[in-house]
């Protein structure tokens, strides 16, 4: 797909995006990175994996390390952002790209400490290290941001709750942010084609992606909602902080109040 960002339009900037190493947050990155920005690829384990993708970036003329961080662990959060601004300076533009909760095997409130506490860590740890006038992008699904009155599948219900959770820890703290001059972002998708949530979803729930798309007319795929998430970095935001990518006509109200 086509880098919905201008060529040289992020010349100077910095950008962290976590969990980058593959899917949406890889081709958030590379775009990032085509328009000028020095990229910090965040990954929690796969070394190869953010290697690849910083390697793509470089080779193709642009600015990118790899910096792994455990993203519910406060010290790992810390070292990553003091070893982002010692590479770059300051950062400019933070997307909160790292999610998860359906894997298995890192205990019941998993989904809650990376959804919610994870979050709201890792933006009390970026915020000494963001420049002046930065944003802040969460990226989320419609499921998460519509989850208190539209029901979303059982399977999906644990994440969905986490991931609201942390949108809304992060918007109690918008008065923090405009004192200290940050912008900040929700960009809501619908379920995206090709993603390992989905993958997971499929797999514990046969034909749930077919019947979302039946629903919703189309889903994106990891490219193009990433040029969605690219461009929330840098266009307008709207009053209630929210970007709406694709249809949310099934969808009830947010409930933002």
């Amino acid at each position: 797909m086509t880098n919905p960002l201008e060529s040289g339009s992020l010349d100077g900037r910095v950008a962290l995006v976590t969990g980058s190493s593959r899917g949406i947050g890889a081709d958030t990155a590379r775009y990032l990175a085509e328009a000028g920005a020095a990229v910090v690829v965040n990954y929690r384990s796969k070394a190869p994996r953010a290697e690849k993708v910083v390697a793509a970036i470089t080779e193709a003329g642009g600015k990118a390390i790899a910096v792994a961080a455990d993203l519910t662990d406060e010290a790992s959060v810390a070292s990553m952002f003091a070893e982002a601004e010692a590479a770059f300076g300051k950062i400019d533009v933070l997307v909160l790209n790292a999610s998860g909760g359906m894997e298995t095997g890192f205990g019941e409130d998993y989904a809650m400490r990376l959804n919610r506490d994870a979050q709201v860590n890792v933006v009390e740890g970026a915020l000494p290290h963001l420049a002046a006038d930065a944003r802040i992008v969460f990226v989320t699904s419609h499921q998460a941001h519509f989850i208190r009155t539209t029901p979303t599948m059982p399977e999906y219900e644990p994440v969905a709750l986490s991931k609201r959770a942390g949108e809304d820890a992060l918007r109690a703290k918008l008065p923090e942010f405009e004192a200290a001059g940050v912008e900040f972002v929700v960009v809501s998708g619908d379920m995206i084609e090709g993603t390992i949530t989905a993958t997971l979803l499929e797999r514990a729930n046969p034909g749930a992606i077919q019947a979302r798309k039946a629903d919703a007319g189309r889903l994106y795929n990891v490219a193009e909602f990433a040029a969605e998430v690219a461009l929330a970095a840098v266009e307008p935001i709207a009053a209630d902080h929210t970007r709406y990518v694709g249809d949310i006509s099934g969808f009830g109200p947010a409930s933002l109040d």
